[in-house]
């Protein structure tokens, strides 16, 4: 007896009939090097306008008008994250449906950065801890618009030749991104609104030129979706049907093992290296710094080597599953190594390994697209893959961290090796399951 089509079918019906390149990859015409390079500045510019509010700038405007209550920094953060979970699929959804003469994208990537703008003028004048945290959402849900219009651009315009070399450069972009804008919000750390805004106006400096040389053609012409847009049809952007996209769904089962894998690695990455040097957290400022330069080298050169490979060598699959051993390996030589030398060089492979991992896996996700009329929507579901683990991960950690335990310390060596197996298992899901994307 056959199982019954999960809510978002009857959706995946509809649009496969609208969207005639469903199910089977189309013909794209070549983007220009210009182009290209135009998505990463973009990539750039929103990253940091948006990472360093959360990595630096709320943090000091917290201490300044609620001194002492750093808990509350999670709290917002916390919800932020839930309101992205939410908010992705919708805002691909409205994109996908939206007809105006800048296109689908456009409208989105304009107004999610002025929305960005006035939440970060919101935060940087706040007065309490309500204010900041209204602010915060606000510019959750307009960065999030322009990270979704990038995204789904990439799915519009993206030959399947060039998905892996454009992923690997904007996945390079998103991993130089918080070091700038965090660079950018510590050299105006002595006014309230300059470190939340700076870092937003340089963001907006470097989208548009996308906006006005290349972003999205008219949209005017194309034809609506049939279903009708209510609350019901927009919860059910939500779901699909794994039946129906077998490969889309595995993508994203792999992406979830690896990230969750990943992510036992980076949350407990400075308790795991004063224990293994056998001292405090407050020592090893100098250590951590240097595993965290190395590691962002390595993740950048990951990311643009293992995207233009894949698509020189027409191979995906054999990256992804490469990227998660990588990845484990660099994880085993951590666990393994009793020297600094070692950890470093750890570290480093992990983060290589990362690198390949994100954005080939980026490209496969654009090569196993549903529906390229409904772009927006899929790219916000196979984000919660890579957002989930973030949420859920820490919490899983400390069971496993209490294994074997005694005298108050803590078993990170198993949490790192758990992490390197569901990391390698996350690359051989993908690739045994994965079938139309080579």
């Amino acid at each position: 007896m056959p199982l019954p089509e999960p809510a978002g079918a009857a959706a995946d019906a509809a649009a496969a009939t609208a969207d005639p390149t469903a199910g089977h990859q189309e013909r794209l015409p070549d983007v220009s090097r210009r182009y290209m390079i135009l998505l990463m500045l973009a990539g750039i510019g929103s990253s940091m306008a948006s990472v360093a509010p959360s990595a630096f700038s709320l943090a000091i405007r917290l201490q300044q008008i609620a001194p002492g209550r750093v808990e509350v920094l999670g709290y917002i953060t916390g919800l932020g994250g839930i309101v992205s979970l939410l908010a992705g699929p919708i805002v691909g959804a409205l994109s996908d449906r939206t007809r105006s003469r800048w296109g689908r994208r456009r409208p989105y990537l304009v107004v999610g950065t002025l929305v960005g703008l006035v939440a970060q003028l919101i935060m940087g004048f706040a007065g309490n801890i309500l204010v900041l945290g209204v602010g915060w959402l606000v510019a959750v849900l307009g960065y999030g618009a322009v990270g979704h219009g990038i995204g789904s651009l990439q799915a519009d315009k993206l030959p399947e030749h060039q998905r892996g070399k454009v992923s690997g450069l904007t996945g390079m972009a998103q991993m130089l991104a918080p070091v700038l804008g965090i660079g950018l919000a510590t050299s105006v750390v002595g006014s309230p609104v300059l470190v939340f805004l700076l870092p937003g106006l340089v963001g907006l400096s470097l989208g548009l030129p996308l906006w006005f040389w290349a972003a999205d053609t008219d949209s005017r012409q194309l034809p609506l979706p049939t279903e009708p847009l209510t609350a019901a049809g927009m919860f059910r952007k939500l779901l699909f049907s794994p039946r129906r996209h077998p490969d889309f769904a595995w993508n994203g089962v792999g992406r979830f093992v690896f990230y969750f894998g990943m992510t036992f690695n980076t949350t407990y990455m400075t308790f795991f290296v004063a224990q293994h040097q056998k001292t405090d957290v407050t020592a090893i400022g100098g250590l951590v710094a240097a595993l965290a330069g190395t590691g962002l080298v390595a993740t950048a050169a990951g990311a643009f080597g293992g995207g233009l490979l894949s698509d020189r060598l027409h191979r995906r699959r054999l990256f992804v599953l490469l990227g998660g051993a990588v990845f484990a390996s660099g994880a085993v030589l951590m666990v393994t190594s009793g020297s600094v030398a070692g950890l470093i060089a750890g570290s480093a492979l992990t983060n290589l390994g990362l690198g390949v991992f994100a954005a080939v896996d980026q490209a496969i996700v654009l090569d196993v697209l549903p529906s390229r009329a409904e772009a927006g929507r899929y790219l916000g579901i196979i984000n919660y893959a890579q957002q989930i683990p973030h949420a859920l991960a820490p919490l899983a950690a400390g069971g496993l961290m209490a294994v074997g335990a005694t005298d108050g310390t803590r078993n990170y060596d198993l949490l790192y090796l758990v992490g390197a197996a569901l990391a390698l298992a996350g690359g051989l899901i993908i690739m045994t399951k994965v079938r139309t994307s080579r």
